[in-house]
């Protein structure tokens, strides 16, 4: 593809040439457009080839300047469209081969000249000016318009298999013509979404646009890429289709409808082979929540109950989990915009090929009737969906009619009673705090497989210790110092000690105070704690109430605490918290204690008998006319060089000392 762009690059035409070279050798500027001769043509060369008698009715258009032919691979030999049943429009020339000596539009090019030895053809890029472009825009009808937007609009990739929030760069022929890129990029070049300005800028849309967001579900191999190209882009392959038995949907895509201002996107089939089966359900479930609608593709001759158990499942998970973060994400980064009010629209997109459709035996029942009896008799209760439609189609013969679709999409993203638009950035903010809420590894022996969405998919995976029995707060919970909870209580096990003390007078006046057994009182000092410690054992102690108890308070009676002025309770032991009780309890650490403060009062006793001996010695060697150490209050230092500066003065208040210093002893 290299050199494809780069002979188009050479080959970048401002003035348009003659394309036949009948008589100007291709050296004239091109004055006609001849569709029966599929050529520009001079003044000369047109009047030249158009004199015989059956070449003198063929249609020719005179040409404007910056005019780009229409491709001629779209045309049949009598110049008519071969896809004007399909587009209902001409597709303008994107390039001119100079081999094949016609010209290719996008899709053309990459259908004609993306393998074997035509892919080496060189070929001249053609430069559409901005008032032809207006121009025809101007003779365009709606529906040619709104397929025109969306030929440039490409998929990126949003959220991988592994929950990471990433986009990729996928290089799209039609994309670099169109865009004049000259690089060409590795599919499996991956690059993360940075921040919200990256996201915004993938998505190609205005940081102030309001837009919806439309996700699509369903069994892999079902079509669902398929059927949101031809919903929303008019069959062009923005999201990757492949006949092969692999998924060719890995993660999460995302593309931009600019004609509907939506978020488009495409997620992984269920049902298909996988490793991380827990982690890319729970991925479904984080676009689900920050959908406006969400299209449930099967292709079955019946509803199976695999829909229903999925959307009950769902719908049951948004409500436990999702709401309450969603509501906090609002709060915490001051959206304007309610995320979380009702959850999506639902529409059941089912195609039959040998059955009727739901409801066609009986026209007076409601297919939304049929489906709402078919939810209550599995005990599956979509309460979280704002509304449920069903949308079918028969296909007799290929291809799918997606007209039906079309129409019942277009009508959901209207109704804004419901569900409002938003910026991009919110719903960049949303996903963003739900990957990171609901994030990390599950476990599998704590895996409960009745269900789409288990609990275990959300919630946090610590277990206690001493009862095993899990938390029940949300993932990543501590994070926000939110301590661990669970819905049953604990039991005590003498390996974690997992008691708790509470005072019972404070009990009985409202207060829950915790208290624990220690060596001494508050109020005691060291010394006096540790002997009242020896006579009359460890104590308890209320910040309210002060000293509540004793253990060698009497000579004998003594009663135990649990009985007298404490209740127990017993709590949970997570991973990575400390034990009970822990404060002087110990014996060992008390008399450990009590040694160290012995050896250290010793130690500062003793200093000052230390220091008045060496006082008095250094006052018997110094000489008479000395002061005593202990009369001289202020010494201040000063440097004073003598001789070779080996003398030393130090002046004081009442004379001068010298101290003599040598070189070395062989001086």
């Amino acid at each position: 593809m290299s050199a494809h762009t780069q002979t188009a690059e050479k080959g970048q035409n401002t003035t348009l040439l003659c394309q036949e070279s009948y008589v100007c050798s291709g050296t004239d500027e091109a004055i006609f457009e001849c569709d029966e001769c599929r050529s520009l043509q001079c003044q000369r060369c047109e009047e030249e080839l158009h004199q015989p008698e059956r070449l003198r009715n063929h249609e020719r258009t005179r040409i404007r300047p910056g005019h780009v032919p229409y491709c001629d691979s779209c045309k049949g030999a009598n110049g008519n469209i071969m896809h004007a049943s399909m587009t209902g429009s001409r597709q303008i020339a994107a390039v001119r081969c100079q081999v094949c000596k016609i010209n290719l539009c996008v899709e053309c090019q990459k259908r004609t000249h993306a393998g074997g030895n035509r892919r080496k053809h060189p070929v001249t890029v053609y430069h559409a000016g901005k008032a032809q472009e207006q121009e025809e825009e101007e003779g365009m009808d709606e529906e040619t318009k709104r397929r025109k937007m969306t030929e440039k609009v490409v998929s990126f990739l949003l959220v991988d298999e592994t929950e990471e929030i990433q986009s990729s760069l996928i290089f799209d022929q039609k994309l670099a013509l169109s865009k004049e890129i000259t690089q060409s990029v590795d599919c499996k070049e991956k690059q993360k979404v940075r921040n919200e300005e990256d996201f915004i800028k993938k998505l190609d849309c205005s940081p102030d646009q309001h837009l919806k967001v439309v996700s699509i579900f369903g069994n892999t191999g079902d079509g669902k890429s398929h059927t949101l190209n031809h919903t929303f882009f008019y069959g062009r392959e923005v999201f990757k289709t492949s006949p092969a038995q692999e998924s060719c949907t890995v993660g999460v895509w995302a593309a931009y409808d600019p004609v509907r201002k939506v978020v488009v996107i495409d997620t992984e089939g269920l049902l298909g082979a996988t490793v991380n089966l827990s982690q890319r359900t729970r991925l479904l479930l984080k676009v689900l929540a920050i959908s406006d609608l969400v299209i449930y593709r099967t292709r079955a001759d019946r509803l199976h109950n695999d829909l229903f158990k999925f959307l009950g499942d769902a719908s049951e998970a948004y409500l436990k989990h999702f709401t309450k973060e969603l509501k906090a994400t609002t709060a915490r980064c001051g959206l304007d915009v309610p995320l979380s009010t009702l959850g999506p629209g639902v529409i059941i997109f089912h195609e039959t090929v040998y059955t009727k459709l739901l409801g066609s035996d009986h026209p007076s029942e409601v297919p939304e009737k049929l489906i709402q009896d078919r939810f209550r008799k599995l005990s599956c209760f979509p309460e979280a969906f704002s509304s449920i439609h069903y949308k079918g189609t028969r296909t007799y013969n290929p291809p799918t009619d997606f007209s039906g679709l079309r129409r019942a999409v277009e009508q959901q993203l209207e109704n804004n009673t419901t569900r409002s638009p938003r910026q991009p950035g919110v719903i960049y903010k949303a996903l963003k705090a739900l990957s990171d809420r609901f994030s990390g590894e599950i476990p599998d022996d704590q895996m409960a497989h009745s269900s789409f969405f288990p609990d275990e998919y959300f919630t946090c995976s610590s277990v206690c210790l001493s009862c095993g029995c899990g938390c029940k707060k949300s993932m990543n919970h501590a994070k926000e110092g939110v301590p661990h909870e669970s819905k049953s209580r604990c039991r005590y096990s003498h390996q974690y000690d997992n008691r708790v003390y509470t005072c019972k007078a404070c009990y009985e006046r409202g207060m829950e105070v915790s208290v624990v057994p220690k060596t001494s009182a508050s109020t005691d000092s060291p010394w006096l704690g540790l002997a009242k410690y020896a006579w009359s054992g460890y104590v308890i102690e209320c910040p309210n109430c002060g000293v509540v108890y004793r253990s060698r308070q009497y000579w004998f009676g003594n009663q135990d605490p649990v009985n007298t002025v404490v209740r127990t309770e017993i709590e949970h032991v997570w991973p990575g918290t400390d034990g009970f009780l822990k404060d002087n309890n110990n014996a060992a650490q008390r008399l450990l204690d009590g040694m160290n403060f012995m050896a250290q009062s010793v130690s500062e006793l003793s200093l000052g008998p230390t220091k008045a001996v060496t006082s008095w010695l250094t006052d018997q060697i110094a000489p008479a006319y000395w002061r005593p150490n202990s009369q001289i209050l202020a010494i201040f230092q000063q440097q004073v060089h003598m001789y070779d500066a080996d003398v030393q003065m130090m002046t004081c208040q009442e004379g001068i000392r010298v101290l003599h210093s040598y070189h070395d002893t062989n001086r």
